[in-house]
């Protein structure tokens, strides 16, 4: 049975700025990362490109920050959540700020696909939530799930007018250098979310001397949590195709390139309500059914936009609709890793439904990009995302929302 309270931290820790600080962690590691679509047409003119090599490395940041998620995960449980920020920062930043000096398709791989994705995997809100689970009473997790995923909604909400307010007055050059430089905010801000090293006994959960390997095969021969996990894959299919390339595609349809900024701000605004009232429902109503309804919603909210004649009006509606669903589904994604299999090894368990969603977005951002050069058109991607939703939807109904049954721990 899971523990009640967390474990002590020292006294300047109270419960409120460990929240705090991890919603500014949250809100500045997401905040750059979801901007990365502004630059798809300014880089991709310069340099002569097609879109097809900006999605790419996109594509590749999107995999490989969900390839090292359940490692960077494993090494948060064990070492602690403070270490594995602070490298993940300086990656992250790196990669930010040598997209200035990427040239070639090889060096922009390098930089905007496996130094941000490594980065991120280090510094994601993934991260921020497995240091909640740790360092937070079970009854205030719920809520600061949802914070701390609208505080990265937040972050998506402030850094594309500013991006855009950035490349505007002094070009995409100095707006990379200008994320590059906040991200490093994030070195200081980790202390206050420093958890024990090899966090667990008895009275916090079951299986203290579990070890990373054990609760990852316990894990995968979970059914419920293998629905989890194949659902989750949706999510990163229609976030990264839409950060990506929906900025490119209002621009074929006619708006100017700020309608596509101030829809990604537009969208982490309203996910800022999408995902606090997340949080409070996790408590309320069955997880599973949540995930099902914002998984059909989402998929209903494309078919209505694809059909709605093109205007700012109506994109702007749809950027608020699709806020609301938005990140929306990690708080019960999340908390219903905790339920199936308690907080010792939590980080990396969300981390490894994580690397699906980044599966997810590696295809998303991809198809979006080989569609348009093959076709001319995105249509193709956003069918596909419609699809994935209606089978998101239903493939979570089966899930059981209980411990794992332990029956030598329990014998114990």
């Amino acid at each position: 049975m899971a523990s009640t309270t967390a474990p002590s931290t020292s006294s300047w820790r109270t419960p409120a700025v460990v929240i705090l600080c991890g919603c500014l962690v949250a809100m500045i590691g997401f905040g750059p990362r979801s901007a990365l679509g502004l630059f798809l047409t300014p880089m991709s003119q310069a340099n002569n490109w097609s879109r097809e090599v900006f999605a790419l490395a996109l594509a590749i940041q999107n995999l490989l920050w969900g390839a090292g998620q359940p490692f960077a995960g494993a090494l948060a449980d064990k070492y602690g959540t403070n270490y594995v920020l602070m490298v993940g920062s300086v990656l992250y930043a790196a990669g930010i700020a040598l997209m200035h000096y990427s040239t070639t398709p090889l060096l922009l791989d390098i930089t905007a696909g496996v130094l941000i994705g490594f980065g991120l995997s280090c510094c994601s809100f993934a991260i921020v939530i497995g240091a909640f689970a740790k360092l937070l009473p079970e009854r205030s997790r719920p809520m600061a799930f949802g914070l701390g995923t609208a505080a990265g909604s937040f972050g998506q909400f402030l850094f594309s007018p500013f991006g855009v307010a950035v490349m505007d007055a002094y070009g995409w050059q100095s707006a990379l250098m200008t994320f590059a430089a906040v991200l490093l905010l994030i070195i200081p801000l980790s202390t206050a979310l420093a958890t024990p090293r090899k966090l667990g006994s008895a009275a916090v959960d079951p299986l203290p001397k579990q070890s990373a390997i054990q609760a990852l095969i316990e894990a995968c021969g979970h059914r419920s949590y293998v629905f989890l996990v194949l659902g989750f894959f949706t999510c990163g299919f229609q976030l990264a195709f839409v950060t990506v390339h929906l900025p490119a595609y209002l621009v074929d349809r006619g708006l100017s390139v700020q309608v596509g900024g101030w829809t990604l701000a537009i969208i982490g605004l309203f996910n800022i309500i999408g995902s606090i009232l997340a949080g409070y429902l996790i408590g309320r109503m069955p997880k599973r059914y949540l995930l099902s309804i914002i998984y059909a919603l989402r998929a209903a909210s494309i078919v209505a936009f694809m059909f709605a004649p093109t205007s700012v009006v109506n994109t702007l509606i749809f950027g608020a609709v699709t806020g609301l669903l938005w990140l929306s589904t990690v708080p019960p994604t999340s908390a219903l890793v905790a339920v199936m299999f308690g907080t010792r090894w939590m980080t990396m368990l969300f981390g490894f439904a994580f690397f699906s969603h980044q599966v997810g977005g590696f295809l998303g951002v991809l198809l979006g990009g080989i569609a348009f050069e093959r076709t001319g058109s995105y249509d193709l991607v956003w069918w596909l995302s419609v699809l994935f939703g209606v089978l998101s939807a239903l493939i979570n109904l089966p899930i059981v929302e209980r411990p794992v049954a332990r029956p030598a721990v329990a014998a114990a």
